[in-house]
């Protein structure tokens, strides 16, 4: 799976590259475009790619060794640079920058003014002459309760032309207008111009949500009643219970004069999500997500600069864009949506660090966390593509057969002490939650030990299991794979503790941090896994798994430490131990609090107070090395996805 380095057949010659802006291209072979960048000086940025390959981003790594030509187009200016990238990106499509894996259309609320007789739709087609968008929705059922709504205030039609047309002819009013749900031009009870005018109403309405509708409409209603137009004074009660309903479903977050989009980025070492909430008016009006697939050189700004171009092709942003990260170029960004729209003043585009914004924003973000996470549910819940990623790692690491059963396994320790090994099961792609098992590692001198240890130990289990396999039917226990979290030094650990125990058929595999490396036994270079593949995604699975899994034992056993360690202290059961840990968490706040915070926990008193704060800032207590549940540890200590 791995190609030549060949990028002496292509590379500039010294000065040929010149040293102004301009966006460059990299092709294969076949004249396919893999990647497009855009740079303040092309001569620098080029030179970066042909840096000794070891050195290069595994990404990037893959993309120069597939790229058979280079070349580039110098602009005047920056922002140029950000006009052209981004159309040659939509042109091609390269594989190697951001792409919008799950850019679903989102249904709007749409009035099309270039009709004869204007009408309200739901759609999802954007670009539609003359209409007037409004959202997305995220639900369609909820856009349908608000068309609902809208109707009974503003009696629009909804009917298609075919309907419309015969409608015209035979002169009869549909349904529709027969219960008040439409004005009824068809059948001239108004006419197409009084149609119309109710139409650009609603259009203002919907733009502003001004409560002076609300008051105007109140206003008339009052009047009929008043001279005993009861009929009418119902008709006008209706409507303004409507619209009341219309803005309850609004969702207020700021003051009315804030238009603004926020857009929240959440993202793991593969796919990226962003979630933008539309606030019109100082209420939530729209919001969308988008799933993209991202590199390891793809910072969040990077993403973030893509999102906004694309989404501010055709439609212009509000004078406000809050990001949960600053857009790369976000000035030369700002100049560019200015330039296309046509806008009188330049969109401010910064990020929200306190206050109702940052708020929203966080909200954002969240909601980015939660799409990404539907969208690996659904992947996990894909049988297809569970046994297309069994069918990849067969194929890329040459086993004899698909992996069916996968076996994991994770060091975790707290500054080299406390050290714990997890080891996780997953058979058909989805996690065995049964066989997933727990190791203590008294001694080690660092993690390749470690590995070595629990690999040895977890041989000698499977090396029972062979002996009575005939006999018990054991033998399904038996992984084809082993994925050790690390590269090629715990890989040849782990490999040499099965050769030690006689086990020969079970494949070991290193997972490197970057997560498109597989590292095999005896093998000078990785394994690289396209990021696209389904293999990969199952990879990051299994070893975000082993991830949490450790951490959660090592927090256990250290939890378990802490109330070992405070009932030692003489007068401390285990009603004040539970006390204690309530009201701090851990040992490193129970020993920062003071005679008095001690004090204060329900059952502990001033004397005992005195007693545990001595224990605690003995030596030997601070020897012990105990620490908080969340405090970081080494770099295998981070709680994993």
């Amino acid at each position: 799976m791995r190609t030549v380095d060949n990028r002496k057949a292509f590379k500039p010659q010294s000065g040929e590259v010149p040293t102004g802006p301009g966006v460059y291209r990299f092709s294969d072979r076949h004249g396919r475009v893999l990647y497009i960048g855009k740079a303040k000086n092309l001569r620098n940025r080029l030179a970066n790619y042909f840096q000794p390959l070891h050195t290069l981003q595994p990404r990037t790594q893959l993309m120069v060794q597939l790229a058979a030509k280079v070349d580039w187009t110098v602009v005047a200016s920056d922002t140029e640079s950000l006009v052209l990238e981004h159309s040659w990106i939509n042109e091609f499509r390269p594989p190697f920058n951001v792409q919008f894996k799950d850019d679903k259309s989102y249904p709007y609320l749409v009035v099309l003014m270039g009709d004869e007789a204007p009408r309200a739709i739901i759609s999802r087609k954007e670009g539609i002459k003359k209409a007037k968008y409004f959202g997305p929705y995220p639900k369609v059922w909820a856009l349908r309760e608000t068309l609902d709504l809208v109707q009974q205030a503003f009696p629009l039609r909804t009917c298609n032309d075919a309907d419309y047309s015969r409608a015209m002819r035979s002169g009869r009013p549909c349904l529709a207008s027969q219960i008040g749900r439409c004005h009824g031009p068809c059948s001239m009870r108004v006419s197409i111009a009084e149609h119309r005018e109710r139409a650009k109403e609603m259009v203002r309405f919907l733009r502003s949500l001004d409560r002076r509708f609300v008051r105007q409409v109140e206003s008339q209603m009052r009047d009929a009643a008043a001279a005993q137009r009861f009929e009418e004074a119902a008709k006008l009660r209706d409507r303004l219970q409507a619209l009341e309903h219309i803005l309850e479903k609004q969702a207020v977050v700021f003051a009315s004069e804030v238009n603004a989009d926020f857009f929240g980025y959440y993202a793991n070492e593969l796919l990226g999500a962003v979630h933008q909430f539309k606030v019109r008016a100082g209420r939530i009006r729209g919001e969308r997500s988008w799933i993209v697939e991202v590199g390891p050189d793809d910072s969040a700004g990077t993403v973030l600069e893509q999102v906004l171009q694309s989404v501010y092709e055709r439609e212009a942003p509000p004078k406000r864009i809050i990001t949960s990260a600053l857009p790369e170029n976000a000035a030369d960004l700002s100049e560019v949506l200015k330039q296309r729209h046509g806008l009188r003043s330049l969109p401010q585009i910064k990020v929200a660090e306190r206050g109702e914004k940052a708020r929203l924003l966080e909200s954002a973000v969240k909601n980015a966390g939660e799409h990404l996470l539907r969208n690996s549910l659904r992947r996990t819940n894909d049988i297809t593509a569970r046994t297309d990623a069994l069918a990849e790692l067969q194929q890329y690491l040459g086993l004899a057969e698909p992996p069916l059963r996968i076996e994991a396994i994770d060091v975790s320790h707290l500054q080299g002490t406390n050290v714990v090994a997890s080891l996780v099961v997953f058979e058909d792609g989805l996690p065995a939650k049964g066989a997933y098992r727990k190791y203590k590692v008294v001694e080690a001198n660092n993690d390749v030990d470690s590995i070595r240890q629990v690999v040895a130990r977890r041989a000698a289990v499977l090396g029972k299991a062979d002996e009575l396999a005939p006999e018990v039917g054991l033998y399904r226990a038996r992984p084809q794979l082993l994925l050790i979290d690390g590269g090629q030094p715990q890989v040849a650990a782990a490999a040499a503790a099965l050769e030690e125990a006689g086990i020969t058929d079970i494949a070991v595999a290193g997972i490197a941090k970057r997560l498109e490396e597989l590292w095999l036994p005896e093998d000078d270079f990785p394994v690289i896994l396209p990021r696209n593949s389904e293999a990969l995604f199952l990879v990051q699975r299994l070893r975000d798994e082993a991830h949490r899994f450790a951490i959660t034992f090592q927090k256990q056993r250290r939890s378990k430490a802490l109330a070992t360690e405070l009932s030692e202290i003489p007068g401390v059961g285990q009603a004040r131990v539970k006390a204690l840990l309530r009201t701090f968490g851990s040992v490193k706040r129970v020993r920062s609090a003071s005679i008095a915070e001690l004090g204060a926990v329900p059952g502990v008193g001033e004397s005992l107070a005195s007693v545990i704060y001595e224990h605690l800032h003995t030596p030997s207590a601070k020897a012990k090395g105990l620490d908080s549940i969340d405090t970081a540890g080494s770099e295998n200590d981070e709680v994993g996805q």
